[in-house]
């Protein structure tokens, strides 16, 4: 009732975009309702005349709402973006990290979602360089971008920071030049891919929102990208908005 009430207030305010964040979105509603209930939130707040996309972070592998991507099928204010955080793909890296999902869970939920929603932009953000991580882990993890090919993706060095599980349990035992040096391999292939999907743009006409100007330029981005963390689309000035 409050978000809904916020809302009404930003579109009354003319913000056109909303973006629902939590650390673990899909399981809003469980400390209020005792069950989830983003469907419903993300449901409502699309009724709110004015607003025109309405973007989701973060959905992890496990336990995650399918019924979200319904909603994305039936409401174009929805984007489809889908920020899925998977952080690796080895079992035993995911184990160490204490996620309760695994590989073959993880592959079979995103090919499943880019099946039924093949135009979706999927989202990741990967960790190299945790506790325990051998080149057969990072090779897998390699081999699954080359594969899948994340329309978006960033990738992180593993910080070994004060009270956390892994500082507490693991020694942080993959030097800082090879978690840096497996950063930017990550960073190289998914700039290829990154690459080839904006060339197979070409030609198409899309929905931009427009951020900002800057010099000849005005700034948006298409309902594919989120702020601060996805490319830009720059328009020329001349372009009256």
């Amino acid at each position: 009732e409050e978000l809904e009430a916020e809302t009404h207030f930003l579109a009354s305010k003319g913000v056109k975009e909303l973006i629902l964040i939590a650390q673990d979105l899909s399981y809003y509603g469980h400390d209020l309702y005792g069950r989830q209930k983003l469907y419903e939130l993300t449901e409502r707040l699309a009724r709110v005349e004015g607003i025109e996309w309405i973007r989701l972070h973060y959905l992890y592998p496990a336990n995650f709402p399918m019924e979200i991507i319904d909603l994305m099928l039936k409401n174009e204010k929805i984007c489809r973006y889908i920020d899925i955080p998977i952080q690796h793909i080895s079992d035993s890296q995911l184990k160490k990290m204490r996620r309760s999902h695994g590989m073959k869970e993880t592959i079979s939920l995103l090919h499943e979602i880019r099946r039924r929603i093949p135009d979706a932009a999927i989202r990741t953000t990967v960790i190299a360089g945790h506790p325990g991580e051998t080149e057969k882990d990072f090779s897998e993890l390699l081999d699954f971008i080359k594969t899948f090919r994340f329309d978006r993706l960033g990738a992180f060095a593993y910080s070994h920071e004060e009270d956390t599980y892994g500082y507490i349990h693991y020694a942080d035992d993959v030097p800082e030049k090879v978690k840096e040096k497996r950063v930017e391999l990550i960073m190289n292939i998914q700039q290829d891919i990154s690459a080839e999907n904006n060339e197979k743009a070409l030609g198409r006409i899309m929905k931009v929102i427009i951020d900002r100007r800057e010099g000849v330029f005005y700034v948006g981005r298409s309902m594919y990208d989120s702020p601060d963390v996805d490319q830009e689309i720059l328009v020329t000035s001349p372009v009256k908005i």
